[in-house]
């Protein structure tokens, strides 16, 4: 693009449309980025964009009284007549004249704690006052990049769609949205967004919401990742020291203190910075405060910004917030991210009450044709003046979208990437059609994500074609799937097919088919995954993957019926036959053998662990979300399960038409999942099971219910809450009644961030209980405690847990290595 071009635009967007208009500088003459700009005793207003600019939409003449406002320097008030339209009003801020005389020391205290007690004190009156309202809400945000390679880890990073330059520095996303919002405290919240803008995608809608903007510091916590301590939480003293830096009084001659905030330890989920607080009332003036990331427990994120700007209304005698921003930097393989939203509140309406069905399960809607509002609207309805990075970077990238979806380009490209070479008979080959969104895939013959081992097939890998469509106007997706896997060992090959289609993303109906030969686990949750398995054997001579043979034909099919309540139906053919080892091959040449693949009788292979068979079943499922919320897309619909309830599944499984009747079976399962964050103490994960089978004393092992143990030692799946550490895998299976119980706690750093010292590590200490009853066995039980985010600078990936277990007369003990990613 021409520079003249983006110039123009710019001047463009900085003189039209808006009524009143200006820019806000210091006494030098230097820009003032987001300060305030209120009209006085309304709370219509809007803030200075990156280089002081702003905008007030103000269609009626008459006499205006404009109150500028940032932190550090004084509150200005500008008055003027106006009688025709636009006009512009500019302001100069002076530094702020601090004065800390009238600040009386009461019995040798602090003076500092004595105002951010009356703060404490003062909460409940203080939020109660703005506790419902109805308000207009704006939303910006810009993320950019730096320092981008052109390969990552031997992968092709490329230009991230037209968004980076040569050097690998960018503007990668940045959107704007207009919503009307009703909010009622803590979380309820209606919001309707009117206008929705994407730079670079003319279809796109924004994911700027009201949501997860509540930053009250009202409130004991703060959700940053982890719940963040409030400089005026009710434990605050536990956490901060103060000091009244300045004080200083406002154009409605509210008296403000300025107070610093310090952590008393540095790694607790603490802020740092400023809080400026109201003499008398004790309300929140403004808040300017820093989140390090390593204190959120999020070591990519460098640093992290808040700022709070409230507004007054003498006349209601009320403060509310008009403005909040956060800025934030992060880094990583020498990669740097920074990125900055902006939050505008105006035009608020406060209510006594809502009618009883404002707030539901559905937050969020799009009104019709969002996203397709004209360059005249936003010019009119911004209420942040876009800088001239901004405009210019709208204006790329929406010709870039426009070049890169046009069939021409989009053909010229896949001409590249199609071409055929005989190598990749080898390697691999794509075809693709993305103007039609389709996309052919052959795997090539040396698929190494799919090389492994087992004592049944040896070493083993797989090849495979696959077919992909999406129709972005519908939202369904269609995608066949054939797949080969040949063993060198038992020298057999076996192939499946599969084909899936998706009809929308309302609902996410689906159906499915699938069939075929292939080799499966008996414990169809794969507790032990290939790698794990490859490793143990080859290394350690620890089979402990049990395998046999399927040949099946599978119908599927599901949906959400309404909403928070999932439904999954099930047919499936299946005819098994036991397996037996064909190898004794390892890399590490020991004495030791490997077990038998029959998991009842590891020591022997003669008998198998049941006979060849085929069985029928049927298998419908369910997951109840209770009080699930939604966010309703022209694109689809967003689920939101807030964790404020347990989540119930169902699943009832019927065996018929076997080989023999001895072989047909009823089974019911109950299941019971429920998080909850425990304000700043930690986090608390349950997961309970319990199922009964019907008429099935004589059923295949296979149809058994097994449970996810582990006896490797290392876990690298992450499922804590739904497995056990150091259980035989096949140790307690049962045709009979069972319940299962996990839990487990994380304490966000709470404990381990007062120990002198061990704090510096920033390690979180865990726990667990984990037990499981069935008729046959005692109960078995497990105890866990151990340390998680153990690693060194950003990579805090490690975690290892001591396991102590319990079963009758017998115990057990033993170290988890885990891996998080």
């Amino acid at each position: 693009m021409k520079p003249q071009t983006s110039i123009l635009l710019f001047l463009f967007s900085c003189f039209s449309m808006a009524q009143i208009k200006g820019k806000v500088t210091d006494s030098n003459g230097n820009a003032l980025p987001y300060a305030s700009v209120t009209i006085e005793k309304t709370y219509i207003g809007t803030s200075t964009n990156e280089n002081g600019e702003y905008e007030l939409n103000i269609k009626k003449t008459g006499k205006y009284t404009l109150v500028f406002k940032i932190l550090g320097y004084k509150t200005k008030t500008i008055s003027q007549e106006i009688n025709t339209f636009p006009v512009v009003i500019n302001a100069t801020l002076s530094d702020e004249q601090y004065s800390i005389d009238e600040v009386v020391v009461k019995s040798g205290e602090n003076p500092a704690n004595g105002i951010i007690r009356s703060a404490i004190a003062n909460r409940k009156k203080n939020t109660e006052k703005t506790d419902k309202y109805e308000a207009d809400f704006y939303s910006r945000g810009i993320f950019r990049v730096k320092d981008i390679p052109k390969k990552f880890m031997g992968i092709e990073v490329g230009d991230l769609d037209g968004n980076v330059d040569s050097t690998g520095a960018g503007i990668i996303y940045q959107s704007e949205t207009v919503s009307k919002i009703k909010f009622e405290k803590p979380n309820n919240l209606k919001e309707e967004i009117i206008a929705s803008k994407v730079a670079g995608d003319d279809n796109g809608f924004s994911f700027n919401t009201a949501i997860g903007t509540n930053y009250d510091l009202y409130q004991n916590t703060v959700d940053f990742n982890i719940p963040m301590i409030s400089p005026i939480a009710s434990n605050a003293f536990t956490y901060y020291k103060y000091k009244i830096e300045d004080s200083f009084t406002d154009s409605y001659n509210n008296y403000v203190y300025k107070i610093k905030v310090t952590p008393k330890r540095d790694k607790e989920p603490v802020f740092e910075g400023y809080i400026y607080i109201i003499d008398d009332t004790y309300a929140i003036y403004a808040a300017d405060l820093d989140i390090k990331g390593y204190r959120a427990q999020q070591e990519f994120l460098e640093s992290f910004k808040l700022v709070q700007n409230f507004n007054y209304n003498p006349d209601s005698k009320m403060w509310v917030k008009s403005l909040q921003s956060f800025d934030f930097k992060a880094g990583v393989f020498m990669m740097k991210f920074n990125g900055k939203f902006t939050h505008v509140f105006s035009n608020y309406n406060f209510v006594s009450n809502f009618e009883k069905k404002t707030f539901g399960s559905e937050v969020v809607t799009f009104a019709e044709k969002s996203n397709k509002k004209e360059d005249s609207y936003w010019l009119e309805n911004r209420p942040v003046p876009l800088t001239e990075e901004e405009t210019t970077n709208y204006v790329k990238k929406d010709s870039v979208y426009k070049v890169r979806n046009s069939q021409v380009y989009m053909d010229s490209v896949d001409a590249v990437s199609n071409k055929f070479k005989v190598s990749k008979l080898i390697t691999g080959y794509s075809f693709q059609n993305s103007f039609k969104n389709k996309r052919f895939n052959y795997q090539g013959l040396f698929n190494l994500s799919s090389f492994n081992f087992n004592t049944v097939q040896g070493y083993h890998i797989g090849s495979g074609f696959s077919y992909s469509s999406y129709n972005e106007e519908k939202q369904k997706r269609t995608v066949i799937n054939s797949d080969f896997q040949y063993g060198f060992s038992d020298k057999r090959i076996r192939p499946t097919a599969s084909f899936y289609h998706k009809f929308n993303n309302t609902n996410d109906a689906y159906f499915r088919l699938l069939g075929g030969n292939k080799v499966n686990q008996f414990n169809s949750s794969e507790p032990i995954s290939k790698i794990e398995n490859s490793v143990s054997s080859l290394i350690f001579k620890n089979n402990f993957m049990k395998l046999y043979e399927k040949e099946f034909v599978e119908i599927g099919a599901g949906r959400e019926v309404v909403n928070g309540l999932f439904l999954n139906a099930n047919v499936a053919y299946e005819n098994r036959k036991p397996l037996y080892n064909t190898t004794d091959f390892a890399i590490n040449k020991t004495d030791d053998v490997y077990s038998s693949n029959n998991p009842l009788n590891p020591n022997s292979d003669v008998l198998p662990a049941f006979n060849e068979h085929h069985v029928t079943k049927f298998s419908l499922s369910s997951r109840i979300v209770f009080g699930q919320k939604y966010i309703t897309r022209p694109d689809g619909k967003m689920n939101m399960n807030e964790g404020k309830y347990p989540t119930l599944g169902f699943t009832y499984t019927k065996a018929f038409l076997a080989t023999a009747k001895a072989y047909e079976y009823d089974f019911l399962e109950a299941r019971l999942n429920y998080n909850k964050t425990l304000d700043n103490k930690g986090d608390l994960e349950l997961n309970l099971k319990g199922g009964l089978f019907f008429n099935a004393d004589n059923i295949s092992f296979v149809d058994y219910k097994h449970f996810n143990g582990n006896q490797t030692h290392v876990r690298i799946d992450g499922q804590y809450n739904s497995s056990f550490n150091i259980l035989p895998y096949y140790s307690q299976s049962t045709n009979n009644q069972y319940f299962e119980l996990h839990a487990n706690y994380n304490d966000n750093g709470y404990f381990m961030n007062k120990i002198p010292l061990i704090n510096k590590l920033g390690w979180n200490l865990v726990g667990g209980f984990h037990q499981l009853a069935t008729p046959n066995n005692r109960p078995y039980q497990e105890i866990t405690i151990g340390l998680d985010r153990i690693g060194f600078g950003k990579f805090k990936i490690f975690r290892v847990d001591y396991v102590r277990s319990f079963q009758g007369n017998n115990f057990g003990q033993g170290f988890m290595f885990g891996l998080r990613f």
